[in-house]
């Protein structure tokens, strides 16, 4: 099993993401240890969103459509609400996430990140969260939908907003440290 310290981690996203969703989960997972890369469209910086206008930018390290599963152990998935809905209707960016949930690497999705996973076809019946506007759209895709800072089922973890980050990267790195987790196909 690897541990956080040996660990790479592929954040993706696009302009739009929520600012510390991005930053804080890159920034503590890096402070604990890991390889964390930025994927973006293009491979180029992308601009956040905070608050009520746009933020700071955030350096990418590649394209989604160059990144390949195999040399990560888990995926993290910032929020807000223009970065995942640009991203779900992108095809690399869906099959990248196919392609960790079929290979039983840890998936890690807040706010509404979730509906890229509704997306990629992989939470009917699985025990997630979400920010509280996209709760219907995650029952409506078949998840088991809980009120709570971070739920988990099989290596996939997802958080609600902002105020439960903290909760959010604990769940990822004791995720990591537990290795892939073997699920049915999506």
């Amino acid at each position: 099993m690897p541990t956080i310290e040996n660990a790479k981690i592929l954040i993706i996203a696009t302009h739009g993401f929520e600012q510390s969703e991005l930053e804080f989960p890159r920034d503590q997972l890096r402070a604990k240890g890991a390889d964390v890369h930025v994927a973006t469209l293009d491979g180029k910086a992308i601009k956040g969103w905070e608050g009520s206008d746009w933020g700071r930018d955030a350096e990418a390290d590649l394209k989604i459509a160059d990144a390949k599963v195999g040399d990560y152990d888990a995926l993290v998935l910032p929020g807000g609400q223009i970065n995942p809905d640009l991203l779900r209707v992108d095809k690399d960016a869906i099959a990248l996430i196919k392609g960790f949930f079929d290979h039983g690497k840890i998936i890690a999705a807040v706010c509404h990140a979730p509906w890229l996973l509704i997306e990629a076809g992989i939470v009917e019946g699985r025990e997630m969260t979400s920010y509280h506007s996209i709760k219907t759209d995650m029952i409506n895709a078949g998840a088991k939908f809980v009120d709570q800072p971070v739920a988990t089922d099989r290596g996939i973890v997802t958080s609600r907003n902002p105020n439960d980050l903290k909760d959010f990267v604990s769940k990822i790195v004791e995720e990591v440290e537990e290795g892939t987790h073997a699920r049915k196909a999506a």
